[in-house]
């Protein structure tokens, strides 16, 4: 009697765990999915990934951007940094104008994803997604944008280069009809 009722209390188990599976397996499938494209649109998980966290708004560059945008300056400790950090957050579908990093001698940016998915994309170039850990080097002189996936806020460190009578050209914005062209 003790086997019969330990051998349908095991067929009870695998029959809902063989119900539960197909739930579980797309639950599964749809996360990897979600992490392979970096994607977060919920701002609570997006906040809990933005490791260097969102900072204030970036008004000072507002005017540069379509949508909102935050601003982190990181600080160094120990000392003075040759390099300026700041970690940019972008709301979904924020992105900057297309813009130049001037230098006679060096100079330039470097950008690395640290949460959520987004774009970048260099003058007469196809633009390139960018997800968590992805990084992304714009030299002196080259014109191009970078912002968030429509779907999805997006974090990076941005690095300005060192370099001899740096400066910042902003262009024009990114238009919706490009923008939206991107897949």
């Amino acid at each position: 009697m003790k086997r019969i009722l330990i051998g349908a209390l095991i067929l009870a188990v695998a029959a809902t765990s063989l119900a539960a599976k197909p739930k579980r397996a797309a639950q599964a499938k749809e996360a990897q999915m979600k992490q392979t494209e970096g994607k977060i649109a919920d701002k609570a998980e997006f906040d809990a990934a933005n490791t260097f966290g969102q900072g204030q708004p970036n008004t000072a560059y507002a005017q540069y951007f379509i949508g909102n945008s935050f601003l982190n300056p990181l600080k160094i400790g120990g000392g003075e940094s040759p390099v300026s950090i700041a970690n940019v957050t972008f709301e979904p579908g924020c992105r900057n104008n297309w813009h130049v990093h001037h230098a006679t001698k060096g100079g330039g940016q470097v950008i690395i994803c640290t949460a959520g998915s987004g774009w970048y994309q260099l003058e007469g170039q196809p633009a390139v997604s960018m997800k968590a850990g992805d990084i992304a080097y714009f030299p002196a002189g080259v014109k191009h944008w970078h912002g968030a996936a429509a779907d999805s806020w997006f974090s990076h460190l941005a690095f300005e280069l060192p370099g001899e009578n740096t400066s910042n050209e902003w262009l024009e914005p990114v238009t919706d009809d490009v923008y939206s062209k991107l897949k």
